[in-house]
C-alpha cells in the first residue's frame, strides 16, 4: 500500500469538526420544496453547552496551570500521583485491581489511547477481529498499519439483553489467525451494551487463542435504567492480553481537556509509553489534573446527566419509530442512535448532504461503521433536548419528501 493509499483510508470529511458543510456537492438538481430550515443541530459530537463539563473542573485544570512546571513536564505515561488515583477508582468501577505504575497510561484522550493501543499490537499483515458495526477509528487505523481486517457481524436489530455479536464468526476469525480484537461496550453507533454471556465468551475464546483485547469502554458509565454491564477485564481472561480504553470526556462533557485512560497489559502498555514519546510526548500536563475530578464528581451529578440523555433518547426513539420504514434501536448506554432508512429516491450520502443544506442537521453516515450500513445515520444526542427532537423531525420530514 502507498503512502497516498494510506491517507486516503484515513478519510476524515465526516470525522466531528470536519463536515463539509458549505459544499453542496451538485446537490441543487436533487433539491425539491422548501428548505426544512431550524436550529443547526449537529449530531456528529456531543453539545458541551447544552451539558456542560464537571463541575470545579476548570478549577482542578488552572491548579495545574498554577503548580507551573511540575505539572506542565510529567513522566510520559502520566503524572504518578494522579495516575494513583485514578487506577483506585478504576479498580473499583471495573471490579478487578489497575496497576499505576507498570499498567496505565494518559493520554491525549481516547482516541490517542486507540491510536497508540492498535500501533502496539498490529504490524502488518497481522490479521485483526473488527465488529461491524463499530467505531470507525477502529478498522481505519488498522488499515493504516497495513492489518488485515477480519469482519464479525453484530446483528443488533430486535435484539433484546445482547448486542447481537456473531461469536461463530469472532472465533471462526481467531481460527484463522486473528490475534487481536477490538471492540466498543457500549457499542459506538449503535448504543448496545453487551450481555454477561457475550462478554464472558469473548474472554473465554480470546484466552483459548491467546488473542490479545482492545476493548474501548468510553461511555460505560452513562448506563440507562435495566441496563446490566460486564466489564471485560474482569472476567476469566488473561490480564496480559487486556487493555481497557476510557477516559472522562464524552459521558461528563470533558473533550477539550483531550484526556484518555489506557490500562492493563503492562507489555502493551510500555509500547504504549514509548510511541506517545515520539508522538505527544504526554497528555496535555495541565489538563492531567483535571482527572482528580474523574469519579469525583457531586452527589447525585451522574444520576441528574444519566436521566438527562435517557429523556432524550426515549423522545428521540419515538420520533423515528413514528415514521414509515424507519427503525432504530433504544441504546442502552451511551449517547448514540443509529436509526436505519428507508429506500430513498437520493444516495444516502446524498440524503446525509441534504440533511444539512436543507434541513440543518448534521449526522455521521453510516458507511463510516460498517459497508452494510450505509442506510443507517448516527446521531449523538447529547444536545439541548428540544433543538434535538425539533432536528430529528426534520429528518423525518426529509425522509418523507425523498422516499423512493
Amino acid at each position: 500500500m502507498t503512502i497516498a493509499e494510506k491517507f486516503r483510508k484515513l478519510a476524515t470529511d465526516n470525522a466531528p469538526g470536519q463536515e463539509q458543510r458549505h459544499n453542496t456537492g451538485g446537490l441543487e438538481s436533487l433539491m425539491k420544496g422548501d428548505a426544512l430550515s431550524g436550529r443547526m443541530v449537529d449530531f456528529s459530537h456531543g453539545d458541551v453547552d447544552a451539558f456542560t463539563p464537571t463541575p470545579g473542573s476548570f478549577d482542578v485544570f488552572a491548579a495545574g496551570v498554577a503548580a507551573g512546571g511540575r505539572q506542565a513536564y510529567t513522566e510520559y505515561r502520566g503524572d504518578p500521583e494522579i495516575r494513583e488515583g485514578v487506577a483506585a477508582r478504576l479498580a473499583q468501577f471495573t471490579g478487578a485491581p489497575v496497576d499505576a505504575a507498570d499498567g496505565m497510561i494518559i493520554t491525549p484522550g481516547t482516541q490517542g489511547a486507540l491510536f497508540l493501543a492498535v500501533a502496539a499490537t498490529v504490524a502488518r499483515g497481522d490479521k485483526v477481529a473488527i465488529v461491524q458495526p463499530d467505531y470507525f477509528a477502529n478498522r481505519k487505523l488498522v488499515e493504516f498499519y497495513e492489518g488485515e481486517i477480519m469482519p464479525v457481524r453484530m446483528d443488533y436489530a430486535d435484539k433484546s439483553g445482547e448486542a447481537g455479536l456473531d461469536l461463530g464468526q469472532l472465533e471462526a476469525a481467531f481460527k484463522d489467525g486473528a490475534r487481536v480484537f477490538i471492540f466498543s461496550n457500549p457499542n459506538n453507533p449503535v448504543g448496545a451494551v453487551y450481555s454477561k454471556a457475550e462478554i464472558e465468551s469473548i474472554a473465554s475464546l480470546a484466552k483459548t487463542y491467546g488473542a490479545t483485547v482492545i476493548a474501548d469502554q468510553l461511555y460505560s458509565r452513562l448506563r440507562y435504567s435495566g441496563t446490566d454491564y460486564t466489564h471485560l477485564r474482569a472476567q476469566a481472561i488473561d490480564a496480559e492480553n487486556v487493555v481497557t480504553i476510557m477516559g472522562p470526556s464524552k459521558t461528563e462533557s470533558l473533550s477539550g481537556y483531550r484526556l484518555g485512560v489506557a490500562f492493563g497489559a503492562p507489555e502493551i502498555i510500555t509500547r504504549m509509553e514509548k510511541l506517545q514519546a515520539i508522538v505527544s510526548l504526554r497528555a496535555g500536563g495541565y489538563s492531567q489534573a483535571v482527572l482528580r475530578t474523574w469519579f469525583n464528581e457531586p452527589e447525585g451529578w451522574m444520576d441528574t446527566r444519566i436521566a438527562e440523555h435517557e429523556a432524550i433518547r426515549d423522545d428521540l426513539v419515538k420520533v423515528f419509530r413514528g415514521c414509515e420504514g424507519v427503525s432504530v434501536r433504544a441504546s442502552e448506554a451511551g449517547s448514540y442512535l443509529f436509526p436505519a432508512l428507508p429506500a430513498l429516491g437520493v444516495g444516502y450520502d446524498d440524503f446525509v448532504r441534504l440533511l444539512r443544506v436543507q434541513a440543518d442537521v448534521i449526522v455521521t453516515p453510516g458507511t463510516e461503521f460498517a459497508p452494510h450500513t450505509a442506510n443507517c445515520i448516527r446521531l449523538n444526542f447529547s444536545q439541548d433536548h428540544q433543538a434535538s427532537v425539533a432536528a430529528a423531525r426534520r429528518i423525518v420530514a426529509m425522509v418523507d419528501r425523498y422516499r423512493a
